[in-house]
């Protein structure tokens, strides 16, 4: 139980890697909050664990506020954030992105970080305490061609992860990345442009260890980096990821 007593909100928990995350904390004792677009699929996972559940937009201000509410009206207070929800758009040449997509990818990947932070941090700062998880990707570390703007958004997010670790070391809260590969998620076929054998072959040939990351082993990383064992870690963008960066 290394979360026994702590609250988490878990951004895009309905599904795929959010969904192994929550999983995870829950049975390590967490009370946690599934925010997600998909509201019927966060009540049946938050009912399915024993958690809660709010339909929350983290590219809106307006619905991230509303998210913080729910949780505090529901716990009264926010140990964890789980930065997870996250878009990507199809492969394809980056001159070819529409700006819809552009506009869509960085909103959901990095604006989302921007206004967690402003709603979550500054109750972070009165616990003096708490632990922020971004999960970024290995195309933002080793990048894959005409995937561009989304390898750049996840770039984005661990060089955040890396200076919001800095600022709020003081105030006594650690900010680290997970930074996985490609997963058995519904973001999959999107992220590999089709879902067929001869794609799936393709990307794992990239992997060393033969498989994808899966919602398991984020969650297993997750725990350990919100936990108090990782109370002296902080700043670390974590590869999950095979040894695809090695």
């Amino acid at each position: 139980m290394r979360l026994d007593g702590k609250t988490a909100i878990v951004t895009g928990g309905a599904s795929g890697f959010g969904a192994g995350i929550a999983r995870k904390f829950v049975t390590e004792g967490a009370r946690v909050l599934i925010a997600d677009l998909n509201t019927d699929m966060a009540e049946a996972l938050a009912e399915e664990l024993g958690a809660e559940a709010v339909t929350a937009n983290v590219a809106d201000g307006g619905s991230v506020a509303e998210m913080v509410q729910t949780a505090m009206d529901s716990f009264g207070r926010i140990d964890i954030l789980i930065n997870n929800a996250g878009v990507t758009h199809l492969p394809a040449p980056m001159e070819d992105v529409s700006e819809d997509d552009f506009d869509r990818v960085f909103a959901v990947n990095c604006k989302s970080v921007y206004l967690t932070a402003r709603h979550i941090v500054p109750l972070m700062k009165k616990q003096g305490a708490g632990a922020i998880l971004n999960v970024a990707s290995t195309a933002g570390v080793s990048p894959r061609p005409r995937l561009n703007w989304y390898n750049a958004s996840k770039g984005w997010m661990n060089n955040a992860t890396k200076g919001m670790a800095v600022e709020l070391a003081p105030a006594g809260i650690r900010v680290n990345a997970l930074n996985p590969v490609a997963g058995e998620t519904p973001l999959l076929a999107r992220f590999m442009g089709e879902d067929t054998p001869e794609m799936r072959a393709k990307f794992l040939a990239t992997i060393p260890l033969g498989r994808f990351s899966t919602p398991e082993d984020m969650g297993n990383a997750a725990c350990f980096l919100c936990s108090d064992e990782a109370s002296m870690i902080t700043g670390v963008c974590m590869e999950v990821d095979g040894g695809r960066c090695i």
